[in-house]
């Protein structure tokens, strides 16, 4: 196991009512994640510690700058898998994908291309953080006629929320599902995605709480949000990572 033996014998794992994360970025060399097989087993370990069983990798899907595909993205899993079994880590790893919602995006829900999806046709989907795009509303009717359920990573964090929280509401009542980042929760983005994140747990405006891991870093910092008055006020019956 050589340097890696001494990480795998860590503390006893943190209760938390979330056993089940649906965003994270340990599949490694293929987005801006982990970059090595060694590291996704250090995350592995990680999520462990903070009482995680099973997670989705959600590698990003964005035009020419990460042109991933289903392809891509089983290899990398199956390596990860086979590794994660040969040192004993207890950790169930799926894939789906976190889709950038432009032009490239587009193309592939109108040509019914075979979208990575999880748990009852579920489908991740992110935007730029300052501007919404033009064809918004229109490209989340066109994912659901295909019998897919959106869900919008990270609300919290897109600008053009922080600044209307009433184009939120619309979203919300079109029948789009909500994942907040834990790490918002703390403030680690920004004051104002802190803030949006507090408004949507209070209005209920939430479907999934997600780790959105790139590192170690984000997972050692969840342990403090584990501790925060905003964590503990969300109701978990509600959260649907505790049904995937």
């Amino acid at each position: 196991m050589g340097f890696l033996s001494r990480f795998f014998k860590s503390e006893t794992s943190i209760e938390s009512p979330l056993k089940w994360d649906m965003h994270s970025h340990i599949l490694f060399g293929i987005d801006d994640g982990s970059k090595s097989l060694d590291y996704s087993l250090l995350m592995a370990e990680r999520f462990i510690r903070n009482g995680y069983s099973k997670i989705i990798a959600t590698p990003h899907i964005m035009g020419d700058y990460y042109p991933n595909n289903r392809v891509i993205i089983e290899e990398k899993l199956n390596h990860l898998n086979l590794a994660l079994k040969e040192h004993d880590l207890p950790l169930e790893v799926h894939a789906a994908a976190e889709y950038y919602m432009d032009e490239f995006f587009l193309e592939k829900v109108r040509s019914k291309e075979d979208l990575l999806t999880f748990h009852d046709n579920h489908i991740l989907v992110e935007t730029s953080f300052m501007n919404r795009p033009v064809f918004f509303k229109q490209l989340f009717f066109e994912i659901r006629t295909l019998g897919l359920n959106p869900i919008l990573a990270h609300p919290e964090r897109y600008i053009y929320f922080q600044e209307n929280y009433e184009d939120i509401e619309e979203i919300v009542q079109s029948g789009v599902k909500m994942q907040i980042n834990l790490l918002s929760l703390s403030g680690y983005y920004s004051p104002g995605a802190k803030k949006l994140a507090q408004w949507l747990i209070k209005q209920g405006y939430y479907d999934f709480l997600g780790t959105d891991a790139h590192s170690n870093d984000h997972l050692d910092l969840i342990q403090e949000v584990y501790k925060s008055k905003i964590f503990n006020s969300i109701d978990f019956d509600k959260v649907e990572n505790t049904r995937l």
